[in-house]
């Protein structure tokens, strides 16, 4: 019996059917719970790349909220070391100016003190030059009337105390 190219065999047949259902079998039993595993494992990776890039973006608001907050306290820091240090400048002058009043005051005393102090010294010598000069007219002009003797002593006192006592 001869055959041909394509005969038709019973045994083609059923190896056919055999691996269609052997198809199914494994496509069943193994294929579609692997696909699931894999879907499976698919979404858990993307939710953990979801999380991830939440807590990236939240990460990165927080460094933002606290670089600005960072910012501030270093501005609120800066304002008050200029506040402290503008205090420390006005209170440095408040103290140089109440020292330098403190000085004028004590300048000013001083110069009346020494003023006084001149002036009593000057009435102290006028006195005696008067004194002096009565004792020494009186010895050398005995024989003078009172009112001549007044005269010379009045005259002898304007002359000394404008020329020497004075300067």
């Amino acid at each position: 019996m001869q055959q041909g190219l394509m005969e038709f065999n019973a045994t083609l047949v059923i190896q056919i059917i055999n691996a269609l259902v052997l198809f199914g079998a494994l496509t069943y039993i193994l294929f579609k719970p692997v696909t699931k595993l894999m879907e499976e494992r698919t979404k858990r990776i993307q939710s953990s790349i979801d999380e991830a890039e939440s807590n990236a973006k939240e990460m990165s608001e927080l460094k933002a909220k606290y670089e600005e907050q960072l910012r501030d306290i270093r501005s609120e820091r800066d304002a008050i070391i200029g506040e402290a240090t503008k205090k420390a400048e006005v209170r440095g002058n408040e103290i140089v100016a109440a020292a330098e009043e403190d000085a004028r005051d004590v300048l000013e005393r001083t110069k009346s003190q020494i003023e006084i102090e001149k002036q009593k010294m000057m009435d102290e010598l006028k006195g005696e030059i008067s004194s002096l000069a009565i004792a020494v007219a009186s010895k050398v002009i005995e024989n003078l009337d009172e009112s001549m003797h007044q005269k010379l002593i009045q005259q002898f006192i304007d002359e000394a105390g404008e020329t020497k006592w004075q300067n």
